[in-house]
């Protein structure tokens, strides 16, 4: 790192720093420290929950996969392009969740089923999300460790300890500072502003990376693979492992199955101001994410042609000797490609990537310590307390479990021997609590028959099923049946066949990836759901009260939310599928309207190439071609126009959430705790029996 690289990592990161301390003011009741006042608008909430994924451990994570799946991967992504469009159009549990004014995910359990299944499954999401984050940080830290040239280790107190281990430490610290400080307002406010500049960064890497590497040179690393394992003709892949079409298709079902069930950006699900605004959100999401591919899809492939191209035989040399000294095989793989990049990039540019993976870390790590952390507090003390906590005594306990999560991520970081891809362990301790939870987040929204008795079935199903699979993928599994059988021969008792069986299906040998235990297990949790709440149904749920629809809409003074009923146009089928209604202004239309047009476009172009392809396959100088021009180009192009575009709409929001955070009216008893399947507040305004439903402030 030179001096012009410590100064782009320093000015963006003061900024971000200013704009946190000023937000804190802002912050004055429970419900600004969970949701922020859910006053939220639409370009706000994308660009700062896109943060999410601008992290180092997100770049590692993608790494991963595109250097050992390389473009194929896209090509198989376009099947679930319509499904994804229609479920982000549509709303699909995100406007329905909304609408119910939950804070939390166990918050609307409660409301819908009952208390014990909101404090077991809070209970479940936070050990899941716990298990998912603790590897985010210590992945993170050793990204920066090599990607700056940290010596490995550092000697404290005596003591020689990995280098990772205090710089996670320290990250860790900050982070914490951002989500305890002002909550989700300062998290969102900070994060918004971290992805503006994040934005604009992303530009200069880009034109760095093409001006140094042609697209000659990458198709003859990516082109050059043995047969079944191209990087280029996904139809010339099938030797491909664990990412390949299956692993696609089954993420596609286990992705809609799972609509906003993880919790590790849970608040924003809760943050907007309206149900409308949260759909127009994860509509612009879409937009925003197809800027951002550019980035991750060239830093990978041109790291990836610096180590194995003829051209770059001489400056790559050293960076094969620093990644021939890492001793664990999987760390190894994933500090390949950030080596690569700490010795390629030229000064100002790896500074920029600094910044970028830092302020990601930043805005990242602070939105999962505040969701697991407020997860905690919400869905499991809460609901035990007889009397609500006082406003002050509850954002102090929101404070101290985050810090609490901060720790534990910290030690669990810091033993964690991690023996998989990133994606995969994500996506099996996702399903701990994401394959059980799924049934009863659709039934619950979608279907008045769903029963409390079915959600237990449907949950116990789902997430023992995946936690079972995660004891079975560890080698410590494996070494346990083998120290139990050698047991037994000692001790004179003779083995079983089933153990036999076992010691050859467990540990590093069992068949099944982590994305194949998420589908079997949801799969038994959506019939188990709908079986057992058949057999215990008994009378139809109140959903117009719960979705405050009808009789029980809710207005505001400022029109920021209005949930009433509206008598609803003529729609055509088209409308009627993707959910267009009559909240769509104008322009909703033309942005929902050609996000659909451009993705059905392509998917359009993915059937008609796969079919050219099983009739006279295209020879892997037109795969190279067709990637340059839509793995490369297109994105680069919408990194261009989603800069100029989301950093407009960022900073309207923010001008726009700082007024009415001026003139909002704070309601205390707006804070998570539910009475006979009611929010708080909701039951203080609640009609005696003779009298028609209240007007109520939001």
């Amino acid at each position: 790192m030179k001096t012009v690289d410590w100064i782009l990592v320093a000015i963006p990161l003061l900024i971000v720093l200013a704009v946190g301390i000023y937000t804190q003011r802002y912050m004055k009741s429970v419900s600004d420290f969970l949701s922020g006042g859910r006053l939220a608008g639409r370009y706000l909430l994308a660009v700062s929950r896109g943060e999410m994924q601008a992290g180092a451990v997100v770049f590692v994570a993608a790494f991963e996969v595109i250097s050992k799946s390389g473009f194929t991967l896209n090509w198989w992504n376009w099947i679930g392009v319509p499904i994804g469009v229609l479920v982000g159009i549509s709303g699909f549990v995100i406007y329905r969740y909304r609408e119910t004014r939950a804070m939390t995910l166990a918050q609307f359990f409660e409301i819908r089923y009952s208390k014990s299944f909101r404090l077991f499954t809070g209970l479940l999401g936070f050990f899941a999300g716990m298990l998912n984050f603790g590897i985010i940080p210590a992945v993170g830290s050793r990204f920066f460790v090599y990607f700056l040239g940290l010596p490995p280790t550092v000697t404290l107190f005596s003591a020689t300890i990995p280098t990772y281990i205090p710089l996670m430490g320290l990250l860790l610290t900050v982070t914490l500072v951002i989500a305890t400080s002002g909550g989700l307002l300062t998290v969102m406010m900070t994060d918004c502003i971290e992805g503006i500049i994040s934005q604009v960064l992303y530009l200069v890497i880009i034109f760095a990376l093409i001006s140094m590497f042609t697209w000659a040179q990458i198709t003859d690393v990516l082109g050059n693979q043995q047969p079944g394992h191209s990087l280029l003709n996904p139809f010339d892949s099938s030797g491909l492992k664990d990412f390949n079409i299956y692993y696609v298709l089954m993420g596609i079902f286990v992705g809609v199955y799972g609509t906003m069930a993880w919790q590790n950006s849970g608040s924003y699900n809760s943050a907007a101001s309206s149900p409308h605004e949260s759909r127009m959100a994860g509509i612009l999401g879409f937009w925003r994410g197809m800027g951002k591919g550019a980035v991750v899809v060239l830093l990978a492939v041109c790291a990836m042609t610096y180590l194995s191209h003829p051209d770059f035989t001489a400056q790559s040399l050293s960076v094969h000797q620093e990644i021939s000294r890492i001793s664990n095989p999987q760390i190894q793989q994933q500090m390949t490609i950030p080596i690569a990049l700490s010795h390629l990039l030229p000064a100002g540019v790896k500074g920029a990537l600094c910044v970028i993976l830092l302020m990601g870390v930043f805005g990242g790590d602070s939105t999962h310590l505040h969701s697991w952390g407020g997860l905690f507090i919400q869905d499991v003390l809460v609901p035990l307390r007889k009397k609500p906590f006082g406003p002050k005594q509850h954002v102090r306990l929101l404070r101290l479990s985050m810090a609490g999560v901060a720790v534990f991520a910290f030690i669990f970081g810091s033993l964690f021997q991690q023996t998989e891809y990133i994606m995969m362990w994500w996506s099996v301790t996702m399903a701990v609590f994401v394959g059980g939870a799924g049934s009863a987040i659709i039934g619950g929204l979608y279907w008045k028959k769903g029963t409390t008795a079915g959600a237990w079935a449907g949950l116990f199903a789902g997430s023992g099923l995946s936690l079972c699979g995660i004891i079975a993928r560890q080698p410590l599994c494996g070494q346990a049946l083998q120290w139990g059988n050698d047991w037994l021969s000692v001790s004179g008792f003779g083995t079983h066949r089933a153990m036999g069986f076992l010691l050859d299906h467990v540990g590093n040998k069992f068949p099944l990836n982590g994305v194949e235990i998420s589908f079997f297990a949801t799969l038994t949790a959506i019939l188990l759901y709908a079986v057992v709440s058949l057999l215990t149904h008994k009378e139809d749920f109140n959903m117009d009260r719960m979705l405050h629809r009808g009789s029980y809409a809710t207005v505001s003074p400022a029109g920021v939310e209005n949930t009433q009923e509206v008598q609803p146009a003529r729609r055509g089928w088209i409308k009627r599928l993707a959910g267009v209604d009559e909240c769509f202004s104008l322009g909703d239309k033309w942005i929902a309207g050609l996000l659909f047009g451009w993705s059905m476009l392509w998917f359009t172009i993915f059937l008609t190439g796969s079919i050219w392809n099983l009739l006279a396959p295209w020879p892997e100088s037109v795969w190279a071609s067709y990637w340059h021009v839509v793995g490369i180009g297109i994105p680069i192009f919408f990194a261009l126009i989603t800069a100029v575009w989301f950093t407009w709409g960022g900073l309207r929001d923010m001008r726009v959430l700082f007024r009415r955070l001026r003139e909002q009216k704070i309601n205390h008893l707006d804070d998570g705790t539910v009475i006979n399947h009611q929010n708080l507040d909701e039951t203080a305004l609640a009609p005696g029996p003779e009298q028609t439903p209240a007007k109520k402030i939001s």
